[in-house]
Order: C-alpha cells, then structure tokens, then sequence
C-alpha cells in the first residue's frame, strides 16, 4: 500500500479526531482510511490509535509518530504547490526561535521587512532563552548566539560577536572597579545559565575565574535589570546588549582581558527537503543579521 497514503489517512484521523471526520475532511471512503492506518499499524508493528465504538485515542505512539511525520506532510504539500505553480507566492507558516534579548534588539526590528517583501507568510516568532528540541517543537529555524553542536541539525554560522563584563556606576562607586580578573571573586558576581567560570585573557592564555554571587537567572534580561539596578556585575554578548549599552548608568569592566567571541547561527533540522518558505527566511535572516551586528 501508498505508504504516503497511510501517512496521509492517519495525520487526517488523528486531527478530526475520527474515521468518518478524517474521510469527510480527505474525500476517502471511512473503510479505505481504516484500512490505510491498520496497514501502517502492522507495518511499523505499533498500535497508532485506540478505537471503541465511541471514540478514537491516540496512544503516546501514536502521538509522537505525528509529530515527527506531520512536518513532512506539509513539506511535501509545499513542494506540491511550488511545482504547480510557479507564480505561486511564499506563504504558510515559519516558527522561529530565538534568544529573548538578542530577538528583541535584533530580530523583531528586521521582521517587518521580511513580511513586506512576502506578505502571505506567516511568522511564529519564539522568544526565550534556552535550546529547542527543533523537531519535537515544531521550530523551522532557530537563531542561536552559543556554541552548536547537534547530530541533528545544520548549522550556518553567519557572524560573531564579543563578550563584555560589565556593571553600575552605581555598584563600582560601592564596591570599586575590578583592575583584573582576580578581583571579581572580591565582588558580586550576577550568574546566567548556571556558568559560574568567567574565561579571560591572560599573560599565558585563556584563565579561567570562578565566580559567585546574590543572583542567578536563565534570561538575560534578568541579569541585565540586575546589574542596571547595582545588585552586581555580569557577563553578556555584545549583540544581546546593544540598545542597553548606551546608557551611560551601565559601563564595561576588563576590555582588555577579554577577547572571545561566540557565534551568531542559524539553525535547522537536518532534512533532506526545506521549504522555499523556510529557505528564504534562512537566507534573509542570515543578510539582516550580519549587516546589523
């Protein structure tokens, strides 16, 4: 049997939420669409869906195999309709994540941009700290300032930007200016995602400087309203800090100890097949990005 047919009877089953639903919204007969997903059932030797006389379960098999087999459905549905037509014009949806301060200072001000020369697409823009499971969120292309490395996805480096250590006046007037990295273990160390080891330049190399302090946080933002209010000192990307930067309350500590830089990348689920949809966004996110940073 048409194993896109299977696929195809099943994704429909488990979004109407019945046979007779799923063959009305596909235009099959109900025990054509039954016999589709009983085929693909035995031919993966796992049971997709609970049926009683009342209703149709999906059971945790079930569901996990949707969510990894629905995105190629649409893919294959977006090919379909390029080949079609050639005139057609990009639509659908692109879900794309983000840091949360990096994507507010730099993405958001670039997506009018991309919606206007493609007004039929559709953005998901994701705005949080952390690293998505790409497939099992759905998340088309993934905007990361951190080191990458994933068996499961590719990665397009489009440019790089420096650390900066920084803080107060308020806080340094309390507490002094740290003159070298030693000197932070002395002074309030605001702690971002658990990395309590802040790396430097030194006469021999890198050296690295265990630090502490009153506040941690996973966001970015966090640490940022921290260090602006005098609670400390913190660590940021350069990129992630560019609008804040110009406050003349928030200064840079240590230049000239610091000389690692981390990469700005797109990312995306490794796939034999991208939509034109998600390979344009990938290619003017990657233009806007490295002409802004």
């Amino acid at each position: 049997m048409d194993r896109f047919q299977e696929l195809t009877c099943f994704a429909a089953v488990v979004e109407a939420g019945g046979f007779s639903a799923a063959a009305r919204r596909i235009g099959e007969s109900q025990s054509a669409i039954s016999k589709s997903v009983s085929a693909l059932e035995k031919r993966l030797g796992v049971q997709l869906l609970n049926r009683s006389t009342r209703s149709v379960v999906v059971t945790d098999h079930g569901r996990q195999y949707y969510e990894r087999t629905k995105p190629l459905l649409e893919e294959m549905a977006q090919a379909d309709g390029e080949l079609t037509n050639s005139s057609l014009q990009l639509s659908g949806i692109v879900r794309v994540a983000a840091p949360s301060t990096f994507g507010r200072l730099h993405v958001l001000p670039v997506v009018p941009a991309l919606l206007a020369l493609h007004p039929k697409l559709t953005l998901d823009l994701r705005l949080e700290d952390g690293v998505q499971d790409l497939l099992t969120e759905g998340i088309d292309l993934a905007i990361r300032v951190s080191p990458v490395h994933s068996m499961d996805a590719v990665v397009k480096r489009v440019t790089n930007t420096s650390l900066v250590c920084a803080g107060s006046r308020l806080y340094f007037e309390r507490h002094g200016v740290p003159k070298r990295p030693e000197d932070l273990i002395e002074h309030n160390c605001l702690i971002y995602n658990g990395i309590e080891s802040w790396t430097f330049n030194g006469p021999h190399g890198p050296k690295s400087v265990r630090v502490s302090g009153n506040l941690s946080s996973n966001t970015v933002e966090t640490i940022l309203s921290a260090v602006r209010a005098g609670v400390g000192i913190g660590m940021f990307y350069g990129a992630s800090l560019a609008g804040e930067m110009r406050d003349p309350e928030v200064v840079t500590v240590l230049d000239e100890f610091i000389g690692e830089t981390r990469d700005v990348s797109l990312i995306w689920p490794n796939r034999k097949f991208i939509s034109a949809r998600v390979r344009e966004a990938t290619a003017f996110f990657a233009s806007a990005l490295a002409a802004r940073i």
